[in-house]
């Protein structure tokens, strides 16, 4: 374990990370055993916090966490571990597939936290390797908040018996359709300001474009975020995201919901494209 003094800075983790991943080939049963990172004391900027809001779409204001608030507080963390020597993946095409957030009791945005961070495993994937990353944050040293993201590195796996990849699951009962929202061409960069995520994917066309889309992307924690912001959420409450396709800047997508469970799909002259399925559960 490591106590941190203060939260490292994004952008040089992001650029470290960056030059250090044409150097890592990732491969099937890879391990890793790291360390894990602790930020006692941890106050929340409230400035920071309520531009948070804003551009997802939580109520501004109140004295409460929005239930994703704590990934963005945690992720700067996460990034000094996967952007380490050690950790034999590369951040350059780590793709964000998951998270699964449990918060235990509304938190307030005033309180003071202790916030860890460790890659709880690395596992095989048919499209190759997955690695879980937990997420805690403690109140007089009861975990309040905690969540596990999965992150993809792909790579060859090497074995001619993998399964197909799967297919998202389609409810045969569409989920009822409750908005439509239309996606300024600067979400990305209004998220990146408000989180310290600059990932270049997400800011501009141009420096998407070196990446593969042919426009920028949206965060897929913003989308995940602003589903939850319009979905709602109990105080006790066990949230689950799944992100299937990235969301393309500018655009229009749906938010369609059933109480329970959510989604997110643009929709085009002759199809849609889900990008985002979640679940709500109260506990």
């Amino acid at each position: 374990m490591t106590t941190l003094a203060s939260a490292p800075a994004l952008g040089p983790l992001l650029a470290r990370g960056a030059l250090r991943s044409p150097f890592k080939r990732p491969r099937a049963a890879v391990g890793f055993t790291g360390d894990r990172l602790v930020l006692p004391g941890l106050r929340v900027d409230l400035a920071r916090l309520a531009a948070y809001e804003r551009v997802c779409g939580f109520p501004t204001g109140d004295d409460a966490l929005p239930l994703t608030y704590p990934h963005v507080l945690g992720f700067p963390l996460a990034m000094s571990i996967m952007s380490g020597r050690d950790f034999p993946l590369p951040l350059l095409g780590l793709v964000h597939t998951s998270i699964e957030i449990t918060r235990y009791r509304a938190l307030a945005a005033t309180g003071v936290y202790e916030l860890a961070v460790r890659v709880g495993r690395l596992a095989p994937h048919r499209r190759g390797t997955e690695a879980f990353v937990v997420t805690e944050l403690r109140e007089s040293g009861t975990v309040v908040w905690e969540s596990t993201s999965t992150y993809l590195a792909r790579h060859p796996t090497g074995s001619a018996a993998s399964p197909p990849p799967r297919e998202p699951e389609e409810d045969p009962v569409p989920l009822p359709l409750l908005d439509e929202w239309r996606l300024a061409a600067d979400v990305g960069r209004r998220y990146g300001a408000a989180s310290g995520d600059r990932n270049p994917i997400h800011l501009h066309p141009l420096t998407a474009r070196l990446f593969g889309f042919p426009r920028a992307i949206a965060h897929g924690m913003w989308t995940a975020a602003r589903c939850l912001a319009a979905h709602g959420t109990p105080p006790a409450v066990r949230a689950r995201a799944e992100f299937r396709a990235p969301v393309l800047l500018p655009g229009t997508v749906t938010f369609a919901s059933d109480g329970t469970r959510f989604e997110l799909r643009s929709v085009g002259e002759t199809s849609s494209r889900l990008h985002v399925t979640g679940r709500v559960t109260r506990l």
